[in-house]
């Protein structure tokens, strides 16, 4: 195979990503791999290196893949670094499109774990050949042996084949990046071709515009170079073009069959550079694009709303430039009567939602409420007309509605099997329907559930790990849907419904919503100079009540002593006043009673999923 003068021999290069669960040591043994290589040198080194995101940095994960171009032994090694947590699944599909093997690590104390499973079968699906790697070797609690025969088992090695590392001392990494030389392949692709480049990520820099990251499959990018989108047919002059070392590095050459690297072409516009396109030069360009990558389906909706209305501008550009960078990001403007206008969000869960909500007040300032999550119903009605609801206030309050769809989940959870009774009892109790039941080892069982996703999205992650003491690990994925009797429950204020505050629900949980959220906003909006009734309602059948005392201004301080027909008179005058305040009065409910009402329990402990 031809190369240019001066590229690298596609021979010589090795493309691979680290896929792990979540707290195995992926970004720590990423840090060792770059000191020992000398890419980063010991004065620049800190810990996360590749973590650059402050978000990331605090609460100990990865939320962006990040490559990184390595030297070693005379070979160029590709490694991205990709995220555990079963919301960020689609970096780590993503990811693997532009590599020829995986590292899959496990922790040597903790052993095999749901998402563990998860990634394993991604990088199979893409085929790439994968190295089993137990990591924490150095730990006390660590049980090489044990664990490696567990994943011998799971990919069909033998239990010596395993490898042995400690990201944090660099014990065994020399051997694995040796390893990662002489067994990954190298990559294929005919160099004589039209250019063809896949997009696997794209950043939006403030001041040079979007920074797109490709894998080079045939042909050759260069710089100065006419550039042609497949998918929008946009064209653009490559002004940079380099490799990530792990700093940017322009490579004046340009990229050639094999290489991973960034472009620059300047443009401002985010929508011009997707994720999964096929970049190919437009003076040779290429007739077929590449296989680009299923599009996530958004799990849970919530609202995003500007505190102040005049941030809504700021707000849509934020969540454009953001979208960029997380292509799983799904948004559509939508208003509510209470809240004004704001965006109607996916996200592929919970941490998902609560990273993005995060990185928009951050990166971009923005003062924003959320409304609760909730997800994708479809509802038939009596007359066979089909809705999709996305949101409580699209579902049908007149007519009648005939069933209702609800989207469930194929859930995989990995715990001790001395907690089987614990974890059957909360999935039995969140309308669980039992799949299956294996044994990995004799003290580590897997179980596996059909959960519908409404009842998953709010805190079953928490209850698992409280009762379990924190050894289960839960992995989920879409398995369609099925007939639920869920019902809408509206609050009502002084009569009138408050759309941010309602929610859908199943029938049997439909009393106990009511009853909290009445009981919440008792305590959270002030009281007025009328009493205001909170109602729960399902349809017209108040379900749940709650009242808020009227503050009741002292008339009587001023008359000391006297007859007491003045005093009764002051009060009926008052009474009078009440009972016209009650008919025109608008109940003001404080922004904080909103945030307070509908913020979701804080999901900290969710991120060590």
């Amino acid at each position: 195979m031809r190369t240019q003068p001066g590229q690298t021999d596609p021979a010589l290069i090795r493309n691979f990503c680290i896929i792990a669960h979540i707290d195995h040591g992926k970004s720590t043994l990423a840090d060792r791999m770059l000191q020992i290589t000398g890419v980063v040198d010991d004065r620049s080194m800190r810990a996360q290196y590749l973590d650059r995101m402050d978000i990331e940095r605090e609460r100990g994960i990865t939320i962006k893949s990040q490559a990184v171009r390595l030297p070693w032994d005379g070979h160029v090694l590709n490694m991205i670094d990709t995220p555990g947590h079963v919301d960020f699944t689609y970096e780590v599909s993503r990811s693997l499109q532009a590599c020829e093997g995986a590292i899959l690590l496990v922790d040597a104390a903790q052993g095999i774990e749901a998402q563990t499973l998860a990634n394993l079968y991604l990088a199979m699906n893409a085929d790439l050949h994968i190295i089993p790697v137990l990591n924490k070797i150095d730990l006390p609690a660590a049980q090489p042996e044990k664990f490696a025969e567990e994943l011998a088992g799971l990919i069909g090695c033998d239990p010596s084949d395993v490898l042995k590392v400690s990201g944090k001392t660099g014990e065994g990494v020399r051997e694995l990046l040796d390893h990662v030389v002489n067994s990954v392949p190298a990559p294929i692709g005919n160099a004589d071709a039209a250019a063809r480049a896949l997009i696997f990520d794209s950043v939006y820099d403030t001041y040079r515009g979007v920074v797109t990251y490709v894998r080079v499959v045939d042909g050759h990018l260069g710089k100065r170079e006419r550039i042609l989108m497949m998918s929008t047919n946009a064209t653009h002059e490559t002004l940079e073009i380099g490799v990530i070392s792990p700093e940017p590095k322009p490579a004046d050459l340009g990229l050639g069959v094999g290489e991973v690297g960034y472009l620059i072409t300047g443009v401002k516009d985010v929508r011009q550079s997707r994720v999964g396109d096929t970049v190919t030069s437009a003076a040779k360009s290429a007739t077929d694009m590449l296989a680009g990558y299923e599009h996530p389906k958004p799990m849970v909706f919530s609202g995003l709303y500007p505190i102040d209305g005049d941030e809504y501008p700021e707000l849509r550009e934020a969540l454009d430039k953001l979208q960029l960078n997380d292509a799983a990001l799904v948004y559509e403007p939508e208003t509510s009567a209470a809240l004004g206008f704001g965006f109607r969000v996916g996200f592929l869960g919970l941490l998902h939602m609560e990273i993005v909500r995060e990185r928009l007040e951050r990166e971009f300032g923005l003062s924003l409420i959320s409304t609760a999550p909730n997800v994708v119903y479809r509802v038939v009605m009596e007359d066979g007309k089909e809705l999709t609801v996305t949101n409580p206030s699209e579902f049908p309050a007149g007519g009648k509605v005939a069933q209702v769809f609800e989207p469930v989940t194929k859930s995989t959870i990995l715990a001790p099997s001395e907690f089987i009774g614990a974890i059957m009892e909360i999935c039995q109790g969140r309308r669980g329907q039992l799949l299956g039941m294996d044994y990995l080892s004799e003290d580590r069982v897997e179980i596996r559930y059909t959960l519908p996703l409404g009842e998953i999205i709010f805190d079953f992650f928490d209850q698992l790990k409280s009762r379990t003491r924190g050894y289960a690990s839960l992995d989920y994925e879409p398995a369609g849907e099925q007939e639920a009797e869920l019902v809408k429950v509206d609050i009502l204020l002084q009569g009138e419904p408050v759309d941010a505050f309602s929610a859908i629900v199943h029938k049997d949980k439909a009393y106990a919503y009511g009853v909290d959220m009445a009981k919440k906003l008792r305590e959270l909006i002030p009281r007025q100079q009328f009493e205001v009734p909170i109602q729960a309602a399902i349809g017209a059948r108040v379900i749940a009540r709650e009242n808020i005392r009227a503050i009741r201004k002292d008339v009587l301080a001023k008359c000391y002593g006297g007859d007491i027909s003045r005093k009764r008179k002051l009060l009926e005058k008052q009474k009078e006043g009440k009972k016209r305040m009650k008919m025109v009065g608008r109940v003001e409910v404080p922004q904080e009673a909103f945030v307070a009402a509908l913020s979701t329990e804080s999901s900290a402990d969710k991120t060590k999923k």
